[in-house]
């Protein structure tokens, strides 16, 4: 990775961002398995909007320090009963979610692609943090559970909408249902890993510098292109596939990536101003 600058530390959650533009987002609460408290949610959806209006981000990276990548739930939150009683689940905090929810959906989001480097125990919320990254690069021996069950409950935190084309329906009902624990070796088959690697963070590295070296602009246009995929039907699909090639044909970077590409050496590009 290239020399990098720390776009925003606290005791939960750390951004790195390097000059070739990967971000890397660590969960910082290692002595918690960066399991998920109040200050974590308010961590994280500070960090992806923090990530969503910094100019030169091309790829986003997630991962946890220690032991895991996120253990769920911190427990002792089913025992806490201070806190804003007046909002429901119901309640939309950011747009069409509500907090729980954002600190998955919010990768899902956000403009550049999200790359999860998974290891330890991924488990109920941090599953569908994971979900929520367009890219999962998975421990084999990581261990995998759709946990709400375990506790009465359902997944709530996006997990429904995320897994939508990852894990068919039948295999995501019998996890749901009995709550099973799966390795990381067969998340793959299930659907809820990209690859199974001994080096998670490193492979997840690997093909960040790759999407970062490709022409900005194009990798955001793919990317909004994919979310329409699954909310658009095709008519409106084909058009958006015009819209967003019209934007990006004869652009400065789109000459840029066949000039480089031709002569064989790395792209130089202008990153998108974001506000």
């Amino acid at each position: 990775m290239s020399d990098a600058q720390t776009l925003s530390a606290n005791e939960r959650v750390v951004i790195e961002l390097a000059d070739d533009g990967i971000a890397h987002v660590r969960f910082v609460r290692a002595e918690k398995m960066n399991a998920l408290d109040p200050d974590m949610f308010d961590a994280m959806i500070e960090a992806a909007q923090t990530l969503s209006t910094t100019k030169g981000v091309r790829v986003v990276v997630l991962s946890g320090e220690g032991r895991a990548f996120c253990a769920g739930i911190d427990l002792s939150n089913f025992t806490n009963s201070s806190g804003d009683t007046s909002r429901t689940l119901e309640t939309r905090t950011h747009g069409n979610t509500n907090t729980f929810q954002e600190v998955a959906y919010q990768w899902r989001r956000l403009g550049v692609p999200v790359i999860a480097a998974v290891h330890g125990v991924c488990f109920g919320g941090g599953l569908q943090i994971a979900s929520g990254a367009d890219i999962r690069i998975v421990h084999p021996e990581t261990r995998m559970a759709v946990m709400e069950m375990k506790w009465g409950l359902v997944p709530d935190m996006a997990g429904y909408a995320l897994w939508r084309g990852l894990v068919r329906d039948d295999v995501l009902r019998e996890l749901v249902y009995t709550n099973r624990e799966f390795s990381g070796a067969e998340a793959q088959s299930l659907g809820f890993a990209t690859y199974v690697e001994e080096e998670p963070l490193a492979r997840a590295m690997e093909i960040a510098a790759v999407i970062a070296g490709k022409n900005p602009d194009a990798i955001r246009a793919s990317k909004r292109l994919h979310a329409a995929m699954h909310e658009h039907t095709a008519d409106e699909i084909l058009m958006l596939e015009s819209v967003e090639q019209d934007k990006i044909s004869r652009s400065k970077n789109q000459i840029e990536a066949v000039m480089s590409s031709m002569q064989k050496r790395p792209g130089v590009f202008d990153d998108v101003e974001v506000a």
